[in-house]
């Protein structure tokens, strides 16, 4: 049998602990279905007194995550730490520099240094696994890494955010507000005590530009991406789109079109008989699209500590199966120095139906002049409808357009004109309808 695989923790928080658990627990298994021992031997966190819940008196403890990073004790660097700066950056930039394989769950890290801490482990010769940082326990890394060669992706697209979805999902169930919702969320431990990072999109967006990176082979660009978040979506919002055959959920979504890669983050409609529509509560899915396989969905938990550690254990495993003098897969995909630069398609150009909710004065030629707005621009509706706004709001009516397929300029520029003409009593609705099958 080969030499035991010697391990470094650093963070030991809820699923630091879980993957120390694990490795414990199920070290016979994983010892059968790898050929050698995986032996935690060095850990890092803040409180060296804290109850984990775990066993790791026989581990060397280090205050500073670099020096561990930096020890001859181990073989596999484990960061769990998070932060895109900092601790997280500097050991893990050690770790690879010293010839030490990584595996990391901080989708934040990668999304801003990911291609450069590449390019390190790709000149040392060394593993950078982070298959936890996307989607949790789902193995989309590994699938689109590893498992889909010749594939030419056209479009990945998904949900990608546990706590989003889980807003979504109750305040369709069961009717109630998406501030009733968040609080929930928040209570069960769902939601940050801050959640702007979950609930703005920006989650979404760290793990959509790493899926994008392997996607099209390009450099990250997170900074890049058209980003909406969830808060203003409202019940009137969740029923209207139940009214026409769809549901609201927040999506990634990333395709290569004639002028770019489009990056966008933004709550979508999409119909209720897809597949992706039936991903309830805190699951995630991802949607890959390529011209040999056509569709591939993956689904399963995107949070949580067993989620993530079974995502880091199987990166963990993955080094413990490989052996010296083996070619490994490029971190992205492609060579880190043969990424291409990414090249931003513009997003008023997106093409695709729309969702338009407006609360305007009930008056005679509101309705006239809504339709001459959306011809003037050239754009056809599928489907409009009018209804009074509430039994409190008598001189307020809601129209609800359904276009078809239009651009995003050309709806902007609509609904801006009936802004202007002073028809509106409350800012304008726009949700994107996206094909999902």
């Amino acid at each position: 049998m080969a030499e035991a695989l010697r391990v470094g923790i650093a963070g030991l928080g809820t699923v630091g602990a879980s993957v120390a658990r694990v490795l414990r627990d199920k070290a016979a298994e994983l010892t059968r279905q790898c050929g050698r021992d995986i032996v935690v031997t060095a850990v890092s966190a803040r409180d060296p007194k804290r109850d984990r819940g775990v066993d790791l008196g026989a581990a060397k403890w280090f205050d500073d995550p670099v020096k561990l990073a930096q020890t001859a004790d181990i073989d596999v660097f484990i960061e769990l730490i998070g932060g895109d700066e900092g601790p997280a950056r500097q050991a893990v930039k050690a770790a690879l520099e010293a010839g030490r394989h990584v595996v990391t769950a901080n989708k934040a890290l990668l999304a801003k240094h990911g291609v450069a801490l590449a390019e390190i482990a790709e000149k040392k010769g060394v593993l950078l696994n982070y298959e936890a940082a996307v989607a949790g326990g789902i193995p989309v890394i590994k699938t689109m890494r590893e498992s889909m060669a010749g594939n030419a992706v056209t479009r990945v697209f998904g949900i990608l955010n546990g706590t989003c979805n889980y807003i979504l999902t109750r305040m369709e169930a069961e009717g109630i507000s998406f501030d009733a919702c968040l609080k929930d969320a928040q209570r069960l431990g769902y939601a940050e005590a801050d959640p702007t990072f979950d609930i703005e999109g920006h989650d979404t967006a760290h793990k959509l530009s790493i899926l994008t990176s392997l996607a099209f082979g390009t450099r990250i660009a997170a900074n890049d991406i058209y980003m909406e978040g969830i808060s203003n979506i409202t019940q009137a919002d969740i029923r209207a789109a139940a009214d026409l055959g769809y549901r609201i959920k927040l999506l990634g979504v990333a395709q290569r079109t004639e002028s770019g890669i489009e990056q966008r983050v933004h709550p979508t409609m999409v119909p209720t008989a897809s597949v992706i529509a039936q991903v309830h509560g805190v699951i995630n899915a991802v949607a890959i699209e390529t011209d040999i396989l056509g569709e591939l969905l993956l689904s399963g938990p995107g949070a949580g500590g067993n989620a993530t550690a079974s995502a880091v254990i199987g990166d963990i495993a993955d080094i413990a199966k490989s052996r010296p003098g083996f070619q490994h897969a490029p971190v992205f995909g492609w060579p880190a120095k043969e990424l291409e630069p990414y090249k931003k398609a513009q997003m008023r150009s997106h093409a695709g139906g729309y969702f338009i909710r407006l609360t305007v004065h009930d008056r005679t030629g509101v309705f006239a002049a809504i339709a001459k707005r959306m011809a003037d621009n050239d754009i056809s509706l599928e489907s409009i409808v009018q209804q009074a706004a509430g039994p409190q709001t008598q001189a307020q009516k809601t129209v609800i357009l359904v276009t078809h397929e239009t651009t995003e300029a050309a709806v902007r520029k609509a609904v801006d004109g009936i802004t202007k003409d002073g028809h509106l009593t409350d800012k304008a609705q726009v949700i994107r309808i996206e094909r999902a099958e």
